[in-house]
């Protein structure tokens, strides 16, 4: 029995990158969504997984990045003034984003998606009764049956929860973006594969499972130097990016070694002086331009090999 996993990076609008490389492999390989038994997905991903889970095509899906980026990164005046810039709060208020899921996904539970989804987020405070258990903690939300499902959860909510980007939004009660916890969700997905308390019949061995997982793009970053005695003030501006591209390169290791070669990593890396923002909403077009450009190649010869 061959189990097969898409997995989808965080990355906020460049979630457009993702959209078009998928649409590309789909061209040669028109069952590869379909094929899939399980969508994962953090932050934008976690908004694609969801959508793809819903039933939605993957050109409506990239329509709704193309046409509303802006107003969900929409950052007014009134907002900027009231926070002092971003000093005192996220840039963007989540409404616009919230209306425009509603729209999509109306109250749809995850128990009533068309496939099995994985969703990371990052609880604040579990609000435990006994201190001893009070504590913040990495959340999967899915909907595979057994005893910690998540399926009565609105795919609304858990849109929101994965996509709560620190600095950019405000959390969502008390979750916050995926990407703190798993940026790169391919480890999660293959974990929950292998969970006793999800409802599995048959369950897949580890040779069973393939698992293709898609970037949202990554640019050449580094610090230069070879001596850092860094305080807060400076480290707190490129650690955030340092964490979350180090969290993306662990899972990619992992999954390597637990799968070789059963697993595909397609992340094309930008050029150099090339970055794209997750709110550089923009430069869609560009993004859009460099996904049709990267090479598919060697991508489309691993679906054919693994039998997707």
């Amino acid at each position: 029995m061959t189990y097969r996993i898409l997995s989808f990076d965080g990355g906020g609008i460049r979630g457009v990158l993702t959209l078009t490389l998928l649409q590309r492999l789909t061209q040669a390989a028109p069952k590869l969504v379909q094929n899939a038994d399980l969508l994962a997905g953090t932050s934008t991903g976690g908004i694609i997984a969801l959508a793809l889970a819903a039933g939605k095509s993957l050109s409506d899906v990239l329509q709704l990045y193309r046409d509303h980026g802006r107003e969900i990164f929409d950052r007014s005046w009134l907002r900027d003034v009231a926070d002092l810039g971003d000093l005192l709060g996220a840039e963007y208020d989540p409404a616009n984003l919230q209306r425009l899921l509603q729209a999509e996904f109306g109250d749809l539970r995850l128990d009533q998606l068309n496939r099995r989804v994985l969703i990371p987020s990052f609880e604040l405070d579990n609000g435990a009764a006994d201190p001893a258990r009070r504590t913040w903690k990495p959340v999967f939300f899915h909907n595979f049956p057994g005893s910690d499902s998540d399926g009565a959860e609105q795919a609304v909510a858990v849109a929101l929860s994965t996509s709560a980007a620190p600095t950019y939004f405000p959390s969502h009660g008390v979750f916050i973006d995926g990407g703190v916890a798993a940026n790169n969700p391919s480890l999660a997905a293959l974990a929950q594969t292998q969970d006793p308390r999800a409802e599995l019949q048959p369950r897949p061995a580890l040779a069973d499972v393939r698992l293709l997982s898609l970037g949202t793009g990554a640019a050449l970053s580094y610090i230069a130097g070879t001596a850092h005695d860094w305080g807060s003030a400076q480290w707190v501006k490129p650690l955030v990016n340092l964490l979350l591209d180090a969290n993306l390169g662990i899972a990619d290791y992992q999954c390597a070694q637990l799968l070789r070669d059963h697993y595909w990593r397609l992340a094309p890396t930008f050029p150099p002086g090339t970055n794209f923002k997750l709110d550089d909403w923009e430069r869609v077009d560009d993004m859009i331009r460099f996904a049709e450009g990267v090479e598919l190649g060697p991508t489309l010869t691993w679906l054919e090999q693994t039998g997707w």
